[in-house]
């Protein structure tokens, strides 16, 4: 674990060995003014000699004032490291997350996620500046306190020191305490942060149901548990800190009284004596900060963890010299395609065949949960399939490379996503580095550049968070044109427009008809009426594929799908 952290110095090792450098000199500093104090009280003031008095003094400054320079250069480049380092590391963790698959996101909350890339980062980043930093100059400061304090009195100096082994097996007792209480409330914020960005997100089902209280309580139930996890950190936080405060506070009784008792017997003498208690002062001071460095320690390797968990989640990975997919023309076929959400889970999919010649529509009718938007997931792999082969023109996609394989497959789905930014921004999202001529022809496809040119700052309109501030309908037809901008050979629409109203579908469904022109196209819908055109309509239940052939023909059947038109139509 230490090795894996101290990797992230290796782009920044010039600037943190120069701060290290400076923290080294800063030690050095610190140890000049207690020997300079005894040579002052043992020579230069029994004896007048005034001229070196101040010489001394003066040096005293100069070393001051680079003590000075030093202590900006730490302050300020020292973090500078720390926040380096945690920019690489959050740069890490969100192209990691790019690359892991659906089952991830299925399965954390997206609090806890961004949880692990903002707070707990923040932590690895004062560990990352102070932790190096902190132990070599305590360090330091301790062995050469010790070589120069025993250079007045050896026996003095080993009383002091055997006090030592007390701090060390206490704070190694608290530590465990502290980093098993750290660890739970990092737990806890992660869901507060879920329960927040969760909330925050549906504030207008809440508002329209009437619901804050409830919010407000739910909130409130996983704040009280943040507040308790915390309070347990707190606990043990000052358990340690008091412990230490009061071994260091009986250490300088033992310094008073040894210190005494060795003056009064003339084994010491009274401006060695002085020196000694200076001394200590500064032996102190490394031993605060290596009992500061353990509860940084703690934090910071907690959050550590944390981060290297994320780190350790496998990504999406391509096979073994995996194929680019080149001139798609869109042929689809499922051979034996089995697919389950879990190991434990049922199967969704179960054996199931089928073949799309390119160009063709093929319509996926049928109930709730029988796999048609599990078909849709599969093809682009955004779950891998347990048994069976899945080829676009021939090819096995798991012997192509995903982003080949993406980059020629275009959805539209109900739940339109649009990112926070101008309407311009959503629309070139489909193709990178597209022109604004691209940009406008594909809102044109899309039936939506005259909306957009009546909007005040036209396409540089901010679209809101997800969209807001645009109707369903204008959202799917800018969902619409980022496809058109694409232009892939494979076009999936997945409940592309259940959730409009009727005038609003109409317009849409245009659009969607001049999109699938001469593209391979799988539809998903409930409303039959909006796949009555298509080459083949599949209708797949539970048990699999149940009946396919196009409209006419299934009519005819008079089987599962006739029975579902009939219904809808007689209830339109």
């Amino acid at each position: 674990m230490i090795k894996r952290f101290f990797r992230y110095y290796k782009p920044h090792r010039k600037l943190f060995i120069l701060d290290l450098i400076c923290a080294f000199a800063l030690a050095i500093s610190d140890l000049f003014y207690p020997m300079i104090t005894r040579a002052m009280l043992n020579d230069y003031i029994p004896n007048k000699k005034l001229r070196v008095l101040v010489i001394w003094g003066i040096l005293l400054c100069v070393i001051y004032l680079v003590k000075m320079g030093l202590k900006y250069f730490i302050q300020y480049f020292g973090h500078v490291v720390g926040i380096r380092i945690q920019a690489d590391m959050r740069k890490e963790a969100f192209d990691h997350i790019e690359k892991l698959p659906f089952t991830y996101f299925d399965n954390n909350k997206t609090g806890s996620i961004m949880s692990r890339i903002i707070n707990d980062l923040q932590e690895i980043a004062e560990l990352a500046h102070h932790g190096p930093e902190d132990f070599i100059v305590s360090c330091f400061l301790l062995l050469g306190s010790f070589i120069l304090m025993a250079t007045i009195n050896i026996w003095l100096t080993l009383i002091i020191f055997a006090f030592l082994p007390f701090l060390i097996v206490f704070a190694a007792r608290k530590r465990l305490k502290m980093s098993a209480a750290f660890a739970k409330a990092r737990e806890e914020v992660a869901d507060v942060n879920a329960t927040l960005e969760n909330s925050i997100a549906g504030i207008r089902v809440a508002k329209a149901f009437e619901n804050s209280e409830y919010e407000s309580r739910k909130f409130q139930t996983f704040n009280g548990r943040f507040v308790e996890a915390k309070g347990r950190s707190y606990r043990a936080m000052a358990e340690f800190f008091s412990g230490n405060g009061f071994i260091i506070d009986v250490l300088n009784v033992v310094i008073l009284i040894a210190g005494g008792i060795f003056t009064y017997k003339g084994w010491i003498d009274y401006a060695d004596f002085a020196s000694f208690i200076i001394f200590v002062n500064i032996f102190m001071t490394p031993i605060r900060n290596l009992i500061n460095l353990i509860e940084q320690l703690q934090d910071g390797m907690s959050g550590f963890t944390r981060f290297c968990e994320l780190m350790d989640t496998p990504t999406e990975t391509d096979a073994e010299n995996a194929e680019v997919l080149e001139n798609v023309k869109g042929k689809i076929d499922f051979d034996h395609v089995s697919f389950a959400y879990g190991e434990e889970s049922k199967e969704v999919l179960h054996d199931v065949n089928l073949h799309i010649e390119p160009g063709k529509t093929v319509a996926l009718v049928g109930p709730s949960g029988a796999g048609k938007t599990t078909i849709c997931h599969v093809l682009p792999r955004f779950y891998e399939i347990g048994d069976g082969k899945i080829s676009v023109d021939d090819s096995d996609i798991t012997k192509v490379t995903r982003s080949s394989l993406r980059r020629h497959i275009g959805i539209v789905t109900q739940d339109v996503f649009l990112f926070t930014g101008t309407v311009f921004e959503n629309i070139a999202y489909g193709k990178e580095g597209a022109t604004r001529e691209e940009v406008i022809e594909a809102a044109k496809l899309a039936n939506i550049h005259d909306f957009i040119e009546s909007l005040p700052e036209g396409y540089e309109t901010f679209v809101g968070e997800r969209g807001v501030k645009l109707s369903g309908g204008q959202k799917q037809r800018i969902s619409i044109a980022r496809v058109f901008l694409k232009d892939p050979a494979i076009l999936i629409l997945d409940e592309a427009t259940s959730a409009l109203d009727n005038a609003t579908e109409i317009l849409i469904q245009k659009s969607l008809e001049k999109l699938c022109k001469g593209r391979t196209t799988i539809v998903v819908a409930h409303r039959l009426s909006t796949v009555k055109n298509a080459d083949e309509i599949v209708v797949i239940t539970e048990d699999g594929i149940k009946e396919r052939g196009s409209h006419k023909e299934l009519l005819a059947y008079g089987g599962m799908y006739a029975e579902l038109y009939q219904s809808q139509f007689a209830m339109a």
